[in-house]
């Protein structure tokens, strides 16, 4: 299934709307982004880095973490008022004229 961050940023706001507490204070969804950010480190440190899991640890799951990350970046998003799409749209369009010969190409440009 497809999702855009359209339907990503309205699902989220379906699932908080529902609750009389709403979304976080901004600064507390900062927080909880470094939360779940630390706790997709474990999980790469685990699986990629020098810090193995015990074997009494359960398994982890790296995409889960990206999963909550979103959901944390949606709160934040909705409880500002900012639209996704067009971050993202702005931040690509940065990238692709400020770094367009930054890095060196698999495929050079053509004229």
């Amino acid at each position: 299934m497809a999702l855009t961050l359209e339907d990503m940023q309205r699902r989220v706001d379906a699932y908080i709307s529902q609750f009389k507490e709403g979304y976080f204070q901004p600064m507390t969804l900062v927080v909880r982004l470094t939360e779940e950010l630390g706790e997709l480190a474990r999980e790469v440190n685990h699986e990629y880095g020098e810090k193995p899991k015990k074997p009494s640890e359960e398994p982890g799951s790296i995409a889960l973490e990206l999963g909550d990350l979103m959901f944390v970046i949606a709160c934040l998003a909705n409880r500002l008022d900012i639209d996704l799409s067009d971050a993202f749209m702005r931040i690509m369009e940065k990238f692709e004229t400020r770094d367009k010969d930054r890095w060196t190409r698999i495929h050079p440009k053509t004229p």
